[in-house]
């Protein structure tokens, strides 16, 4: 399509008599009397015109605040004839109108010009310009043609719906008798949400949000297959954050702190040396968290068991420091008071360690535009009994208070922090009263009832669910959020390793959509579900692909300097993504949709149970299957949808209309979870949960909703014990609300007016 529109300058005026038009429409007529209006301009004063300014190609400013565009300059050269001086009022597109009618304003720029607008607005005589409106499309796209417009018949066409140049597109293909789909891309809200962490308005996430735009165009036209592109578009499947697919990145990882502070490491080019104090061990976790963060696209996670042998280290400097003060002023050298100021002195950097983990990992910027999406290990088994566990036992409590204590937003009013996520592994000697470290989990209650976290992981299931080829069960921290990697024996040690590895990306297929496709028919369900899983797998190869030959030089703080491997300069990553030394994920969503299509009845029921068990099975087979003819360690994942829910159900609906119970809602139900209309009570939900948790290798995490405990931590603590006994990995969803207008701080209730 080529069509032409005129844009001028419009007033709205009073009255439709326009009785005041004469003065302005001087303006209006723009270079028709040039030069008798210059001459007036040099005697008469210098007359102030208010111009709408939103921001768009023709008038916008620059990022060194400089006003720049055509219609600004043309502008610009106007005053010059008249001696005007325009002050420039900023509004959006509908705002601009507003102020056009109640007077705010004088003039508008960059409009089109229509019949029904010339009854509100006076355009000038002469445009401003013409402007050409172009269709674009895929060059890949051999089924769509310049020379045949009905080529475009059935087609979705990305528009700014209720805009001028929308309505001449429906008019223009009334005129040639097409059909076609308008599709709305208005301020591109999609992209926008894709990630709940990031904030659109930011300079770098916009940057971010920019370069991936270039990435997802790459991937789409070049880089994947297009029976993988079209799965992806109408909601069959997800690949995941194709705005990062063009680069060689990888997804998630454990960080092998250790490594990098016991060993040495380079951050920048700058060689770090192993830390002589706890305090310094802490600042250079969080440069390294920042940095690995700037080289991925998804979270990590770090324990505090390897920040905790440096309290030894500050420790045995700090007695040193007290001995040297007391010889210096003649005082005893009692033992019993040199230990008693030196812990008191060693707190006092822990407290100021912590608080620099703290506060460092949410102001740091990533190049991708956000704080590091880190998560915080407690684990005390982790470390040796004696002074080390308890040492990490002082970590871990310094960590809780100041969790709970939060930080302060730019109203100095304390608040929750969205990082980091913290995990407290729930273990024998700290789940019942009594036990040596109780204290910490009676510390956590109060820390989840206040602040949401931490999060908690049962050491007792997880050792029965985690065992590697050796028959040993493990015990360690998810990937950031829920990823979680498979055992894994290093076959140059012989003893396993978590710290140091990482999953290589994910995709995701909408089990709601195969449920649908197959009309409730059970045979052609299963047939379905292997094609769409066969086209996971085509997708998720060329996830594997896409990495294979990676330089480490490409990110030499993961590759090179221990992050994840001491590879030399240019050797190639590819060793670290085969034989399960790397995972790489099937994520799934809409089980409950799945089965209460498929059977009339909710997964909770025990008539359908068998049913959901048997789709998660299924993905588990074909998991091991491709494991065992590739050697990539491929494993199911519960997929965290975020804005991927609300992209499934749109195209669900789109594909399959509204069926009730199924697509008759704007999301689609996380991974194997309980819906959320179902009635029922934490402690059912969670064990009713763990039996699908099991069949979630490749990571999954379930919830509860509680209201304010606060006042009810024993609620909180029984819940906590529950998750011990019955669950590997769960989290309590408690309230933590915050009025922006009156700073409280607290549950808020949402009462009807009467």
């Amino acid at each position: 399509m080529d069509k032409m529109k005129n844009s001028g300058m419009s007033e709205t005026m009073q009255t439709l008599t326009r009785k005041s038009a004469c003065v302005m429409l001087s303006l209006l007529l723009l270079l028709s009397a040039v030069l008798p209006v210059k001459a007036a301009a040099e005697t008469a004063p210098a007359k102030v015109v208010r111009v709408g300014s939103f921001e768009d190609t023709f008038n916008y400013v620059n990022e060194n605040g400089a006003r720049k565009g055509y219609g600004y300059e043309l502008l610009q050269t106007l005053s010059g004839y008249t001696g005007w001086q325009f002050e420039y009022v900023t509004c959006d597109w509908s705002d601009c109108f507003e102020k056009l009618k109640n007077g705010e304003i004088d003039i508008m720029g960059d409009i089109s010009y229509t019949e029904d607008r010339t009854e509100e607005m006076l355009f000038s005589d002469e445009p401003m310009g013409e402007e050409k409106d172009y269709l674009y499309a895929d060059l890949s796209r051999e089924d769509i043609t310049a020379s045949d417009f009905k080529t475009l018949n059935g087609k979705k066409i990305g528009v700014l719906m209720g805009t001028e140049p929308e309505v001449m597109l429906a008019e223009w293909e009334e005129k040639y008798g097409l059909k076609t789909e308008h599709v709305n891309v208005s301020n591109n809200e999609d992209v926008k949400q894709e990630n709940s962490n990031k904030n659109p308005a930011v300079n770098s996430v916009q940057r971010d949000y920019m370069a991936g735009e270039v990435s997802r165009d790459l991937t789409t036209r070049m880089l994947l297959p297009h029976d993988i592109v079209e799965a992806d578009r109408e909601g069959i499947i997800h690949f995941h954050d194709s705005d990062y697919y063009a680069q060689h990145m990888h997804n998630c990882d454990l960080v092998d702190l250790e490594d990098m502070l016991q060993n040495g490491t380079v951050i920048s080019g700058t060689m770090i040396e192993k830390p002589h104090s706890f305090s310094t061990a802490c600042n250079i976790a969080t440069q390294i968290i920042a940095q690995v963060a700037s080289n991925q696209y998804g979270g990590q996670s770090f324990t505090l068991s390897h920040l905790a042998p440096f309290v030894d280290v500050s420790r045995q400097k700090l007695r040193k420091s007290v001995i040297e003060e007391r010889i210096e002023s003649g005082e005893v050298l009692d033992d019993a008071i040199i230990d008693k100021i030196t812990e008191r002195r060693l707190r006092t950097e822990v407290q100021s360690g912590i608080q620099t983990i703290q506060y460092q990992l949410i102001t740091l910027m990533t190049c991708n535009g956000q704080a590091p999406f880190v998560t915080v290990f407690m684990y005390l088994d982790e470390v040796p009994e004696g002074r080390t566990r308890d040492d990490l036992a002082m970590i871990i409590e310094e960590v809780m208070k100041q969790r709970m204590q939060g930080v302060k937003n730019e109203k100095g009013v304390w608040i929750t922090p969205a990082f980091p996520k913290l995990i407290y592994v729930l273990e024998e000697d700290n789940i019942r009263p009594g036990t040596p470290y109780y204290y910490l989990t009676e510390l956590a209650a109060k820390c989840t009832a206040k602040r949401m976290v931490p999060d908690y992981i049962s050491e007792k299931k997880m050792l029965e669910l985690k065992v590697d080829k050796n028959g040993e069960g493990h015990c360690y921290t998810c990937m950031g959020c829920r990823s979680f990697l498979t055992p894994y024996v290093d076959p140059e040690t012989g003893k396993p390793k978590y710290y140091g590895r990482f999953n290589q990306g994910v995709v995701t297929i909408n089990l709601v959509d195969v449920a649908l496709s197959s009309g409730g028919n059970f045979e052609k369900f299963w047939k379905i579900f292997d094609e769409r899983l066969a086209l996971c797998h085509k997708a998720l190869q060329a996830r594997h692909q896409r990495l294979m030959g990676t330089p480490s030089d490409a990110a030499p703080i993961l590759w090179q300097y221990g992050a994840l491997a001491r590879l030399k300069k240019g050797e190639k990553i590819d060793k670290l993504l085969f034989g399960g030394y790397s995972t790489i994920s099937l994520g799934y969503a809409g089980l409950y949709e799945c089965v209460k299509y498929m059977t009339g009845k909710s997964h909770t029921d025990a008539g359908a149970k068998p049913f959901a068990l048997s789709v998660m099975q299924h993905m588990n087979d074909k998991c091991n299957a491709w494991k065992k003819a590739e050697n990539i360690d491929y494993s199911l994942y519960g997929t965290p949808l975020e804005s991927t829910t609300y992209k499934f159900a749109k195209c669900l609906q789109k594909r399959f209309g509204i069926v009730p119970g199924i697509t008759d809602k704007n999301y689609i139900t996380n991974s194997y979870h309980v819906h959320v209309s179902e009635h029922i009570d934490a402690f059912t939900k969670l064990k009713f949960e763990s039996e699908f948790q099991k069949l979630s290798p490749g990571g999954a995490i379930s919830y509860v909703e509680v209201p304010n405990m606060q006042d009810n931590l024993e609620a909180v603590i029984k819940v906590m014990q529950f998750i011990y006994e019955n669950i590997m990995y769960a989290e309590l969803n408690t309230k933590s609300d915050y009025c922006q207008v009156c700073g409280y701080d607290g549950e808020i209730q949402i009462v009807p007016e009467d």
